[in-house]
């Protein structure tokens, strides 16, 4: 019987085309049904939780919807908003002092709404709402808990912030189609003449970007739907009861333009505008477009130029504009600008005292602008993730009285230090609060807690000379967060909360101005995520806002344990294990190791702990877990440090994970859950990379699935993850690490998944497809899935069922039941 099915899975691997998605087997069919956790906002108070349900896989008859991929978006026109957003389908509000939960009423049916943005005084939220032919704007009320759609407002979705609060929280800045904008911009029924690009003989490094503008009819299209006109919406809110959709007035604001960002002053009577502008580029997206950046008063007439920013397609890799960059209004101020502004040319290998200088100049803009800080290394802005896991977004961290938070990042080193500057003393030393490696989790302080203020802007929510600092508590034994006090004049911190042992509880928000009350979300192996209102050092007082069940019972009993080992050269190791609800002690398993490899300046560094065994386990998307309920176990986020000099560390990539992956499997079998002859390797993106490298240059594996991968480095010249050099400054080491030119040494079988549409960076389609035919022309076992209408990550619920069925069954035949290996024959039917 086994044999037959062998024969029949052999067939069904031969054939090239299907005509239907798959449906994965059970239980990961059903587990795919459960409502995902909701999403939760805490308002500017800190006195309710707006709790958003989502649709988790859309069909794939959304993501089939009309798209137009140009100047590196993806738009649906008949929208005029992004592609496929995310899906909120209803909202609801829970009272943090009593705990009870009211349903938003008067949302539409078949609702696709946006996620919700608070009034900053936290009485009212705004929200979008995606029809078949327009994007809605909606209001909802605190009190009342009930929303209304805002009539004759059709938005404009596309670029910068759709919809934001002035301060007077009366009123919205929206963005919206022009009024009587005309026709779509037809292609023409033959072209004018031949499409021409032409260098100036300068240096200009470029990644490999997906949806480019292609062609004048692209410029044409972009310019339609990407111009807006920015609209003030006036709510007359009613003392008597809640807004009704009548009470608006709108007016608009300056002349039409393609707005990257603006942003209303502080005290509301400015707008720092940054406009995209002519001409466009066909090799980068639009992010490098150029800019003009301006400040308008309230009605949009001119104020300040700034900046006219150029191209940017002669910046170093790893460079910066020069020229003002990261500009914004400093929070406390009524109309202060502050930006950065390279002093080293923008090119990091240029040596300089200084690379970056700190400016600002305040309404109304006649002086010229002032110096605030110099900083020895690169201004790095934004304290939340992003750049290497520990930056993103614009701005500074700013405190009470004109204090901030900056940082700048030392790419030699790869260090990142955090300043204390003061906008009331211009010019003045910046003084060191704290410095770590750029990876280093061990030392990572945290993150201060904001407060919104009056006029919704955001400052560091602070107690006297004391902030208040989220933090993950990495450490030896996993993740621990924490909430500490620290005090900027003294240095000295007070803990206010550290997670208990043997669960994952992290502070969101605080509840009072001295922070001994603070919302926090908690999880634990058999308690699904749940928010509480807790007080400091009284963990007996938290009660329970929210009561989120279990989507998922069918995963309890599925064990997990955080375990740590060293790999040849010393480097200490760490890998999550998942062991089936059913497992026995002692069976050994078929394993699946899945990683995703990151680099590293040391070793004491790359040996650090990263994540939680005490995570809730609920499973979503094409989850490798899936895999341990057909009866695998999985060394999940299996640690693949590069170690060495940032300028030719990716010089023993090949070694290194080579290396890590043996210390895995030999630490599997040791703890006796792995059967060391029937292995497999997974990863996605860089992780595709990584597993195709794997079985090149290793006979670890039985079997491998690369997901969205690339495969080719000289496609991707200019450098990769953190490489640095190019293709010409070190060809041995792009073919080296080519996988494609290994092709002929992967014997054992691969499982090539790409999303047809993929919109990354690198990881073009054509990888997938080329590697396909490399590893077949030379003889070897490959099977590549192309999964229509979907980008780098897969969203509709027929890709997600269809990838994890393709998962399964491939290593259900080449690992769960793989003959020994020297009976693997490619006579197997495999085409």
């Amino acid at each position: 019987m086994n044999r037959i099915l062998r024969v029949l899975t052999s067939l069904l691997f031969a054939t090239c085309v299907y005509g239907q998605y798959h449906k994965a087997p059970e239980p990961i069919h059903d587990l795919l049904s459960a409502p995902p956790t909701p999403l939760v906002l805490v308002s500017p108070g800190s006195d309710r939780l707006l709790v958003a349900d989502r649709l988790q896989y859309p069909p794939i008859t959304d993501l089939a919807q009309p798209m137009l991929r140009i100047a590196g978006l993806r738009i649906n026109p008949a929208t005029n908003g992004r592609h496929h957003p995310p899906r909120l389908t209803s909202l609801s509000l829970v009272d943090v002092a009593t705990g009870k939960t009211r349903e938003v009423t008067g949302l539409p049916a078949n609702a696709y709404l946006s996620s919700p943005v608070w009034s900053p005084d936290g009485k009212q939220f705004a929200f979008t709402n995606t029809t078949v032919d327009g994007i809605e704007l909606w209001l909802g009320n605190g009190a009342s808990a009930s929303a209304v759609r805002l009539e004759g407002v059709k938005l404009n979705a596309i670029m910068g912030e759709t919809i934001q609060w002035m301060p007077d929280s009366h009123t919205l800045l929206v963005q919206t189609i022009p009024a009587n904008r005309g026709k779509v911009p037809q292609p023409p029924i033959s072209p004018d003449g031949p499409i021409v690009q032409q260098s100036d003989g300068k240096k200009a490094p470029v990644r490999t970007y997906e949806d480019l503008l292609k062609d004048p009819h692209d410029e044409a299209l972009f310019d339609y739907y990407a111009r807006a006109q920015l609209t003030l919406v006036h709510l007359h809110s009613s003392k008597m009861g809640p807004l009704k959709a009548s009470m608006t007035t709108a007016s608009s604001v300056g002349k039409c333009a393609i707005f990257a960002m603006v942003e209303p002053s502080p005290d509301g009577r400015h707008f720092l505008v940054s406009r995209i502008a002519h001409p466009y580029s066909y090799i980068v997206p639009e992010s490098d477009f150029p800019r003009e950046v301006e400040v308008w008063d309230a009605k949009g007439n001119l104020e300040y130029k700034l900046a006219s920013l150029p191209l940017a397609d002669h910046v170093p890799i790893e460079g910066v504009l020069t020229g003002p960059r990261d500009y914004e209004w400093a929070p406390q101020q009524p109309a202060t600008l502050v930006w950065a502004e390279a002093l080293d040319g923008g090119d990091p290998k240029t040596k300089a005292p200084f690379r970056d200088h700190l400016m600002t100049l305040s309404a109304p803009f006649k002086a010229q602008p002032v110096e605030l800080v110099k900083l020895e290394q690169r201004y790095l802005p934004g304290f939340g993730g992003g750049f290497f896991g520990i930056g993103g977004g614009r701005g500074l961290e700013w405190g009470e009285n004109g204090i901030a938070l900056v940082r700048d990042y030392d790419r030699n080193r790869r260090w990142l230090r955090t300043f204390l500057i003061d906008l009331n003393k211009l010019g003045g030393q910046p003084r060191l609060i704290w410095q770590r490696a750029i990876r280093d989790r061990y030392n990572d302080p945290g993150v201060p807690l904001q407060r919104t203020l009056a006029n919704g802007r955001h400052i560091m929510w602070q107690q006297g000379d004391s902030i208040f600092l989220a933090g993950s508590g990495a450490s030896p034994k996993g993740e621990f967060p924490f909430l500490d006090r620290y005090d900027l004049a003294t240095g000295k911190t007070e803990r206010l909360f550290h997670c208990a042992d043997k669960q994952y509880e992290s502070v969101i928000a605080l509840a009072s101005g001295d922070g001994t009350k603070f919302i926090t979300r908690h999880e634990s192996p058999s308690d699904p995520p749940n928010y509480f209102l807790r007080t400091a050092n009284a963990a007996s007082e938290a009660r329970q806002l929210t009561r989120f069940p279990d989507p998922q019972p069918e995963l309890r009993g599925i064990t997990k344990q955080l375990v740590t080992y060293k790999r040849a050269d010393g480097v200490q190791l760490s890998f999550t294990l998942y062991l089936p609800r059913d497992y026995k002690q002692g069976e050994r398993l078929p394993t699946i190791v899945w990683a995703y490899p990151l680099e590293f300046n040391d070793a004491a560094t790359a040996g650090q702990v990263s994540g939680s065994p005490y995570h809730f386990t609920v499973l979503n998307g094409p989850s490798q877990l899936f895999l341990v309920t057909q009866g695998y176990a999985v060394l999940d986020n299996a640690t693949m440090p590069i170690v060495g000099d940032p300028e030719t560390m990716n010089n023993t990539y090949v070694e290194q994970i080579v290396e890590s992956a043996k210390a895995a499997i030999d630490k599997a079998v040791e703890m006796g859950v792995t059967d060391r002859n029937r292995v497999g390797v997974g990863g996605h993106s860089y992780g595709a990379f990584m597993t195709a490298n794997l079985l090149a240059h290793s006979d670890l594996f039985r079997a491998g699935v690369a997901r969205s991968g690339a495969y080719n480095r000289t496609l991707t010249p200019f450098g990769f993850q953190s490489e640095r050099r190019t293709l010409w400054e070190a060809p041995q080491m792009y073919i080296k690490v080519s996988p494609f030119m290994e092709a002929d040494k992967i014997k054992s079988p691969i499982l090539l998944i790409h999303g047809m549409a993929d919109d990354n960076s690198g990881t073009f389609p054509v990888q997938s497809e080329r590697m396909y035919e490399a590893i077949k022309g030379n003889g070897g076992l490959v099977r590549y899935v192309q999964l229509p209408y979907e980008a780098h990550g897969y969203l509709a619920r027929e890709s997600v069922e269809d990838t994890l069925w393709e998962m399964v069954t491939w290593f259900d035949h080449w690992v769960k039941n793989a003959k020994p290996a020297t009976e693997m024959k490619t006579a197997s039917g495999q085409n």
